[in-house]
């Protein structure tokens, strides 16, 4: 013998008293299994009732149509063969799958009812069959009618997660359009600010962060930044998130965000979290720790998000492609630089061209520069960070007016020029 059962006791041929007792049972049986059926769920699998979201009107119409579909079933088999998997035979199932789907009840808990609803058939077609079939013959019956149970619960289980997974895909759809929406600006309306703030579990009206960041995952994110309400996304390779933030300045979420990154706090503090972690490799999204984050400036609610992202935008241009933390307000004058490219053009242009000509010197020349404006103005602050003489950065600062005509004090860097070596550097991270 091969196949299935049905298939076995098809090719040698079903027994007519079989075949008539199976119409009989079918034809006689099945309202009333179908209310034992409810009778029972409802009495004793305590799941249905503590979940609540079953209705008895709900349940009686699945036990009806799933009991006569497995009967009829039981007698297409007999006759015909078992249908093949996709026939309407087995659409009772596929309903009662999705229907238990979007009610919210476990798939556990339904494929139990299924077994319950067999058990039941099986001790009423043994009292039923009892005299009207031999013991070979309701053994028969009952391998059949397990095949027929089986079925139709994988076909009740494969509706149930197809209904799961476009739900999934649905609110990520919707979670996907709500961001959009926030960074768009449409929170301002106060309706859509709470339905956001809803959806993210985020306070509509608290002050808030909008934090970029390439190299953390959205969890990572949340969990780094806690005990601060927060929400996150992918958008493209980046993470967007949203801080609420729970004092009225930012410095403790600042701190975090350093930590994120794996950066020091200025002035040479470590934040925490350590330099650890993989950072990016070759492009995968990492847990953080080795990471490029920047924010916005406080903004005012979910109503400013959209405000928030362009400047976080604008700070992400800024930034360094090493692991850094840059906060917007701390990068305004490289915002400013790449607003007005060609200021920035103009004061490299005055600044900075003429010492690049000059080759290996204009290469120390720069960053003695670099150093006198770091230090304020300086000479005896600079000279260890170059590190030479006081004298030696006096110098060449002198140098340096010669060769651009720029007149330097030695306490007080000229704004244009802290602009164009901000600018240079600037222009070497987009090349």
């Amino acid at each position: 013998m091969r196949g299935t059962v049905t298939e076995q006791l098809v090719e040698r041929g079903w027994r007519a008293e079989t075949r008539d007792f199976l119409r009989w049972h079918r034809e006689t049986r099945a309202a009333a299994l179908a209310d034992d059926l409810v009778a029972t769920i409802e009495r004793d699998h305590l799941a249905y009732r503590r979940a609540g979201v079953v209705s008895h009107a709900s349940l009686r119409q699945s036990c009806r149509t799933n009991v006569a579909a497995v009967l009829d079933l039981m007698v297409a088999s007999v006759e015909h063969g078992a249908p093949d998997p996709g026939e309407p035979a087995y659409d009772p199932a596929r309903a009662t799958g999705a229907v238990r789907a979007r009610e919210g009840l476990p798939l556990d808990h339904v494929l139990r009812s299924f077994r319950i609803g067999g058990r039941l058939i099986w001790d009423d077609l043994v009292r039923s069959g009892a005299d009207r079939l031999s013991g070979s013959g309701l053994r028969e019956v009952g391998s059949l009618l397990w095949e027929v149970v089986d079925e139709t619960s994988a076909q009740m289980a494969a509706a149930y997660h197809g209904h799961e997974r476009s739900r999934v895909r649905t609110d990520e759809q919707r979670r996907a359009a709500l961001w959009e929406d926030l960074v768009g600006g449409r929170a301002r309306d106060p309706g859509f600010a709470l339905e956001a703030s809803g959806l993210l579990d985020l306070p509509p009206f608290a002050e808030v962060l909008v934090v970029l960041a390439d190299g953390v995952e959205p969890r990572t994110f949340e969990s780094a930044l806690a005990p601060h309400a927060t929400a996150a996304t992918w958008r493209g390779d980046l993470l967007l998130g949203v801080v609420a933030l729970r004092e009225d300045r930012p410095e403790a979420a600042y701190d975090a965000l350093r930590a994120l990154a794996g950066v020091d706090r200025p002035g040479g503090g470590r934040t925490g979290g350590g330099r650890t972690g993989g950072g990016r490799t070759g492009g995968g999204r990492t847990g953080g720790g080795r990471a490029r984050v920047v924010s916005s400036g406080v903004v005012d609610g979910l109503g400013e998000v959209g405000l928030g992202y362009q400047q976080a935008r604008a700070a992400l241009r800024s930034a360094p492609a090493a692991p850094a933390f840059v906060p917007y307000d701390a990068a305004l004058p490289e915002v400013l630089l790449l607003s007005v490219p060609d200021v920035a053009e103009r004061l490299v242009d005055r600044w900075i061209t003429p010492l690049r000509d000059l080759g290996d010197e204009g290469t120390v020349l720069l960053e003695t520069l670099a150093a006198w404006v770091t230090a304020g103005g300086s000479a005896s602050r600079a000279a260890p960070l170059v590190p030479c003489h006081r004298n030696t950065v006096l110098n060449r600062l002198r140098r340096v007016t010669q060769v651009t005509g720029l007149a330097l004090d030695d306490d007080a860097p000229p704004l244009d020029l802290d602009l164009a070596l901000r600018a240079a550097v600037l222009a070497r991270r987009h090349d």
